[in-house]
């Protein structure tokens, strides 16, 4: 491992810093995505209960997003080539460990450390690339990151499926491993250390309330669909959140350098930041989820065709990322974001016009509208984060839009699975009773057989029809929340910047170079 460099990086240092980050990006979509698909192979092989297999993607998202915001401290205050380098490590010690587990209780702890890498990993080289680029250069490089996220999420799936129906399911855990490596070898080759020189050390009291705060929410927020709201367990769960939450916003306004500085809430554009986050979850991900359960459960159609209709909704995010940061030389990234939204916003209502049974051909066009859409700000988002806030905190401001992103798409997913389950449980008809509500539930999940076994008096047409229209009902919630967001970013980051913003506004030459991109 080479020393941490202090001279100015050259370009072609810069463009392997780059690669290093972008290959960490894109073997972590591949880690959410290829063990929801293995997941019947991984219960073959190594049984357990349905609420031991479910933490085989929640114990990821779980450690993920609880422990963004305090790798992003500890990125400022220790190091970011440090952390990045130890997370990366981490992630591929744990990924390579997971192709070996023998039971899944083993299985989901090891998903759980291996958040905790990932949550180092892309905290810590972002906050480095926030330090290799300024101002037009950096939002590009952040581009190209997002379209590297977006490759291991436009075709995870699928390569998921074809290692396992090959290799059996352990071989996408190396896959990851290979990545990783390669991120780590890149790393520590040509990354140089950097730090906050203002840091006084971690705010551990803030970082354990705020961790602990956000690991009981998740939690809380996971368990409810499965036991519901008034379960004294979640309720217990959600309670003890909103008590250490009040105990972080208290520890944060009392300690001399906190881990999150509150009053940075007080600024319009860090807020419509945190907002711009949270868009692509109900514009995008969660239709990520819904939909594969409605062609494959509701609408019958294979998962192999399944699979190649969702490449529609996730392929933009292979190119339109770029495309949008070179757009950056013309128009402003809130121009450019609210714009993507609004186009996502068109999409969704587009796909609210098509029910249940139609040709799956004629939903190409609105899904690839709502990827095109959610392109555009996906690689910008984070360029922005880091550009509200002074360079040295990048690291905090990295932890605290990542955290806003991964949490958001958690409770994202919850909340729409509850609306959905009372739209439906309401188009079913109140005369149903709680067949109506069981037979709702079960929808929900793309159960069809087992709601019409569950509610015998309501007919398999009145349940697939009464599924049809919810959706539609909640695309058109989902088109009102993204269009509102849309408004929102191109009212509040639309507004004049802060001084460090504006001395940011000019492409440095060799950074351009460093990315290979010419200027017009």
């Amino acid at each position: 491992m080479t020393s941490p460099k202090t001279q100015v990086a050259s370009p072609t240092e810069k463009f392997f810093v780059l690669v290093a980050v972008c290959c960490a990006a894109a073997a972590m979509p591949l880690t959410f995505t290829g063990p929801a698909v293995a997941l019947p192979a991984i219960s073959r092989t190594l049984g357990g209960s349905p609420i031991a297999l479910n933490w085989v993607t929640n114990a990821f998202m779980l450690t993920f997003g609880s422990s963004l915001m305090v790798a992003g401290a500890l990125a400022d205050s220790f190091g970011r080539r440090r952390i990045f380098l130890a997370g990366v490590s981490c992630f591929a010690l744990f990924s390579a460990g997971l192709a070996f587990a023998g039971n899944i209780v083993l299985f989901d702890i090891l998903r759980a450390l291996q958040g905790l890498g990932a949550a180092a990993a892309f905290s810590g080289g972002m906050a480095a690339l926030a330090q290799e680029f300024d101002g037009a250069a950096r939002m590009r490089a952040f581009s190209i990151v997002g379209s590297s996220f977006g490759v291991g999420l436009a075709f995870g799936p699928i390569a998921s499926g074809l290692m396992i129906d090959a290799f059996g399911w352990p071989s996408i855990f190396l896959l990851v491993v290979v990545l990783a490596l390669l991120a780590l070898s890149l790393g520590a080759s040509y990354l140089r250390e950097s730090r906050d020189p203002d840091t006084a050390g971690l705010d551990w009291p803030g970082a354990l309330s705020f961790t602990l705060a956000l690991t009981l929410f998740t939690y809380g927020v996971l368990r409810a669909p499965e036991t519901g709201w008034s379960d004294p367990f979640v309720i217990a769960l959600l309670t003890g959140a909103a008590l250490l939450f009040a105990a972080f916003g208290i520890i944060e306004r009392s300690v001399k350098r906190p881990m999150l500085d509150l009053t940075l809430f007080r600024y319009p554009r860090f807020v419509g930041v945190q907002l711009l986050a949270a868009a692509p979850a109900y514009a995008f991900v969660v239709l990520l989820i819904l939909l594969p359960v409605r062609f494959v459960g509701i609408e019958g159609i294979s998962e192999i065709a399944a699979g190649r209709m969702m490449i529609a909704l996730s392929a933009p995010l292979l190119i339109l990322p770029i495309a949008a940061g070179l757009l950056t030389r013309w128009f402003s990234a809130a121009t450019i974001c609210g714009s993507g939204l609004l186009v996502s916003a068109v999409g969704l209502f587009w796909l609210s016009h098509f029910t249940t049974g139609a040709a799956p051909q004629t939903l190409i066009g609105p899904l690839l509208t709502i990827g095109i859409g959610i392109s555009l700000p996906w690689g910008l988002m984070d360029g922005l984060a880091v550009s509200v806030v002074p360079k040295e905190r990048a690291g905090m401001a990295t932890g605290i839009f990542s955290t806003t992103r991964v949490a958001g798409e958690g409770v994202a997913l919850a909340v729409v699975s509850a609306i959905l389950s009372a739209f439906i449980q309401s188009n079913l008809g109140a005369d149903a009773g709680e067949q109506a509500s069981s037979a709702a539930q079960r929808l929900v999940t793309g159960n069809l057989a087992a709601a019409a076994s569950s509610a015998p008096a309501i007919g398999h047409d009145a349940l697939i029809n009464g599924y049809g229209d919810a959706f539609s009902s909640l695309l058109w919630l989902l088109t009102a929340i993204t269009a509102i967001t849309a408004i929102v970013v191109f009212t509040v980051l639309g507004r004049g910047s802060s001084s460090h913003i504006d001395n940011d506004a000019n492409p440095i030459p060799q950074e351009d170079e460093a990315l290979g991109i010419s200027k017009a």
